[in-house]
């Protein structure tokens, strides 16, 4: 598949399961590896892509191990381990704050489902910050040291996730799409969330519901306008709906 003025390709995979996802722990910008399960995941989703026929040109991923190693495994599967990589911050993860490493079920139990559910899904609703120093705060940590300390965050919610990842996409893939690069960027569930808002024109109170699974290729065909011509999940309709479904229940305090 190649790019053409009347149909540009751009690929978003939100990474493979990691360790804190199995033990449903708030992530973040905490930088976890992928759990056994999310391998295979990345490795399915390589699959789906070369059994469609998908070629790219290049690829965007954040910072954190996980997304990078979904993508490592991925052009593996494509047999593509040559092409350029671009390793951003901006695509990072939501910075969920003093809430990353808490229990997200337990976390729950303690404040309640309803403000749980406003700290992860609400589209404005910071969760409580970091102080300066903590040992999360990436000030601090050695893989930020090239990025202005007014960048970096303490705390995220999804609007302010939109305000960083969408400029990036902007500056930086927007032109290479329009330039006829095929892209396929691996991220993560809120800064992909990010992009399928401005992508799909979607409301605050749309983008809430979107619940993106992991390790499945989302397949974008768009015009020259940017407008969204098709969108799919490649992969067999009733798994994705159950990692769907996985992603909304996260939240909820054990029963």
């Amino acid at each position: 598949m190649s790019n053409s003025p009347e149909s540009m390709q751009l690929v978003l995979i939100r990474h493979g399961e990691s360790l804190w996802n199995r033990l449903n722990l708030f992530t973040g910008w905490t930088d976890i590896d992928l759990s056994e399960t999310g391998r295979v995941e990345a490795a399915e989703g390589g699959r789906a892509l070369a059994r469609e026929g998908f070629d790219f040109d290049i690829c965007y991923t954040s910072r954190l191990k996980r997304a990078i190693h979904t993508l490592d495994i991925v052009l593996d599967e494509l047999d593509r381990t040559w092409l350029p990589i671009v390793k951003a911050w901006e695509l990072n993860e939501r910075h969920y704050g003093a809430l990353q490493g808490l229990d997200k079920a337990e976390t729950a139990e303690t404040y309640g489902e309803k403000q749980v559910k406003i700290w992860r899904r609400s589209f404005d609703v910071e969760p409580p910050a970091l102080k300066a120093g903590d040992t999360r705060d990436p000030h601090g940590q050695s893989m930020y040291r090239d990025i202005s300390a007014e960048c970096l965050p303490l705390t995220e919610c999804l609007a302010t996730t939109v305000e960083r990842v969408w400029p990036y996409f902007e500056r930086e893939i927007r032109p290479q799409l329009s330039a006829g690069k095929r892209v396929l960027i691996v991220a993560h569930g809120n800064s992909l969330r990010a992009l399928t808002m401005k992508l799909e024109r979607l409301t605050p109170e749309e983008v809430l519901e979107v619940n993106i699974p992991t390790g499945i290729p989302l397949a974008y065909a768009l015009d020259a306008d940017f407008n969204v011509c098709s969108k799919r999940y490649l992969g067999d309709p009733s798994t994705i709906a159950a990692k769907m479904a996985a992603v909304a229940n996260q939240g909820k305090a054990r029963s």
